[in-house]
């Protein structure tokens, strides 16, 4: 079945050939009718590379039109809409109960099993007036006690 068809799809390229394709005859032409010849073939064959081009930037415009429309399709299909969410306020044991359902009967402390953290003051200097050390600083003297003070 496959050779047979094969040999019927050459039968019908050969036709078409004959068909659109004259056989040549070259023989007892001039040289100015050889040349008419040769560009009469160089425009049809420029016609038909226009032709071949053209309907290559059709099919390719196509595609990309078929693969966004796809590509459309399937943004559509996937999105959904999430819902708005509330917050609700619920207990440990409240939300125990939910999760566990009838298993939980005795009620957990959590608070209890927390640590407690002792916050330490702050050492607050005492603010002293600043004008009784400047005369006490001034010069060299307040600089050589600053000195020996950091010593």
């Amino acid at each position: 079945m496959l050779q047979d068809e094969t040999e019927q799809k050459m039968k019908e390229k050969e036709a078409t050939l004959a068909e659109r394709v004259p056989p040549l005859s070259m023989s007892g032409q001039s040289l100015q009718e050889l040349q008419d010849f040769c560009r009469d073939l160089q425009h049809k064959i420029d016609v038909v590379d226009e032709e071949w081009y053209d309907i290559g930037l059709k099919v390719s415009k196509n595609e990309k039109e078929i693969e966004n429309m796809k590509l459309k399709i399937t943004e559509i299909q996937s999105k959904f809409k999430k819902p708005t969410l509330r917050r609700v306020k619920i207990s440990a044991e409240a939300m125990l109960s939910v999760l566990l359902g009838s298993k939980h009967k005795e009620t957990i402390d959590f608070k209890a099993s927390l640590k407690t953290v002792k916050k330490e003051e702050e050492k607050k200097e005492e603010v002293t007036d600043w004008r009784k050390n400047v005369d006490a600083m001034s010069g060299m003297d307040g600089r050589k006690k600053m000195f020996n003070a950091g010593q």
